[in-house]
């Protein structure tokens, strides 16, 4: 897979952002390199989400550092922010390239700047502005080997060595969910206390508080790209935001109840919300529009390929839906209490479901053939998480305990106690390194064997 480049950039340094996409072409030829600025947004795109998109996808952001991008208020303060953030933890390199003289050693001094020594490109130092640019490009090559080249891991993950890591406070109220972003770096929680906290994962920092809704927030999902947060309140709304900015995108209105569980689409086209009023909706995640209302069902969880929506219900059942067309595919029957909550694993083979009679079911999606059942929590399994590689699965449950299970053979890995009240959600990182656990007890517990 290429490396996606995204460049930062003022407007008036376009002619020099041409001539070092000029010299990083032969890397691009090969296949090395995917290369993005905002004069490839399309006619009829939202610019600025399009932009953000590609901002916090990218594997190496290119700040084309000069008197004009400085005085930018959008590149400095907005793109620049949010890159150094992603810089810090570690999910992106940031490499400013000084295009002109400028001072920006006060704010990017702690980055290795392009080319050799910080000469401006546009300066005295360099004969003509291809030697410079040149340099830039031997310099972005050593960063491509060390991105592409990844450190051998010698220590396996192993769930059944997992122990807790720290503890995160704050909310004032009942965590009642909490989420982990694709990436594994941001961790968000919706609290009884009507705020949403989002954090750095691997450090545990508090990074903002989002505010906005009347009453306690119950559900939070995170999109893959990482830049839309959705929560579901007991104020009967549902309310989209770009985690990172804090900004409030739209409020969703229609339910009648509360709305306990929201999910966001592989794709980040579709959201869908299960609420007290016994009812799913299914909502175009970026203009609010209403697609399509099921009936008598709860929880949710949508598959990794956009296709298939899963619920369950107060009426003991797990219903499958064409997400699209809203066609009921199949009603799975088994549990002997209400079902509390779903996960689908990502290649949308396996869906999970737990509930009220303390066990955890796993069927297989496509067919509804129930695999096995997993009987070790002693009270209402109120959460369960799927690993994004299919490997593991952690559920949640009013026993205070959070348990770790081999997805596949079913098999009871660890048990991870702590809690002083009910574990009421589990999040799971992609690989699997990493479970967060929020509680009736107000805290929110990071488990694992490792940070990577």
């Amino acid at each position: 897979m290429p490396i996606q480049i995204f460049f930062c950039y003022a407007h008036e340094d376009e002619l020099l952002l041409n001539k070092l996409k000029t010299h990083l072409r032969p890397l691009q030829r090969q296949g090395l390199i995917d290369l993005w600025h905002d004069r490839d947004i399309s006619a009829g795109t939202e610019w600025e989400r399009e932009i953000s998109q590609h901002l916090n996808s990218a594997q190496i952001i290119l700040l084309l550092v000069s008197p004009d991008f400085m005085n930018s208020d959008y590149c400095y303060g907005i793109e620049m922010k949010r890159a150094i953030e992603r810089h810090e933890r570690g999910d992106a390199r940031v490499i400013p390239v000084i295009l002109r003289p400028v001072y920006w050693h006060g704010v990017l001094g702690k980055l290795q700047a392009l080319p050799t020594d910080a000469k401006p490109v546009m300066s005295s130092s360099w004969n003509y502005p291809d030697a410079a640019f040149l340099n830039v490009t031997e310099g972005i090559c050593t960063v491509i080997e060390q991105v592409t080249t990844k450190p051998s891991n010698p220590l396996p993950i192993k769930p059944e060595e997992f122990t807790l890591i720290r503890t995160l406070e704050g909310h004032s109220g009942t965590i009642y969910s909490v989420a982990i972003s694709s990436d594994g770096q941001t961790l968000a929680s919706g609290s009884h206390d009507k705020t949403i906290r989002v954090w750095n994962l691997y450090t545990g920092e508090h990074l903002h508080t989002l505010k906005g809704h009347s009453y306690g927030i119950w559900s939070v999902a995170i999109s893959s790209d990482g830049q839309t947060l959705a929560s579901g309140s007991h104020d009967k709304t549902i309310r989209v935001w770009n985690l990172y900015t804090e900004e409030p995108l739209r409020t969703l209105t229609g339910h009648s109840g509360a709305v306990y569980s929201v999910a966001i689409s592989g794709d980040g086209q579709t959201l869908a919300s299960g609420g007290a009023d016994k009812t799913v909706r299914v909502w175009n995640l970026h203009t609010g529009e209403l697609l399509r209302t099921l009936y008598e069902v709860g929880p949710v969880a949508i598959s990794g390929d956009g296709q298939t929506l899963a619920s369950g219900g107060a009426d003991k059942t797990v219903r499958v839906w064409n997400l699209h067309t809203g066609e009921l595919l199949r009603t799975l029957t088994g549990h002997s209490g209400a079902v509390y909550s779903i996960a689908i694993s990502s290649d949308g083979q396996i869906l999970v479901s737990g509930g009220r009679d303390q066990t955890i079911r796993i069927w297989k999606l496509t067919t509804g053939e129930l695999l096995r059942t997993l009987k070790a929590h002693s009270d209402t399994v109120r959460s369960v998480e799927i690993s994004g590689n299919g490997q593991t699965l952690a559920s949640g449950s009013a026993d205070k305990t959070v348990r770790v299970w081999n997805l596949h053979t079913g098999e009871l890995l660890r048990t991870l106690t702590g809690h002083s009240e009910w574990v009421r959600s589990v999040a799971i990182d992609d690989d699997g390194h990493i479970i967060a656990s929020g509680s009736w007890d107000k805290t929110i517990k990071i488990w694992g064997n490792k940070l990577t």
